[in-house]
């Protein structure tokens, strides 16, 4: 249960669905690196750590971290 640093890094995946709301798409998710580079090349949707999924198009670091998904990052083993 796990992926990585805002917009980019690597850790494990999880696959969850969630229903988007407004604040989420107001902040940064943490993804696999990998997994957001092919989905900038390829426009292919991604899996945050808080089960966020959406088609990255824009900077990550203009906006605030997601709570949720800093949380998970946090508590993974590998992170300690």
């Amino acid at each position: 249960m796990s992926e990585l640093a805002p917009g980019s890094t690597t850790v494990l995946e999880r696959e969850t669905v969630r229903e988007d709301t407004q604040d989420h798409e107001r902040l940064s998710h943490y993804v696999t690196r990998e997994k957001l580079t092919e989905a900038m090349v390829m426009g292919t949707p991604v899996v945050a750590l808080c089960g966020k999924i959406w088609v990255p198009s824009r900077n990550p670091q203009e906006y605030p971290v997601c709570p949720e998904c800093k949380e998970i990052w946090e508590s993974l083993p590998e992170n300690r």
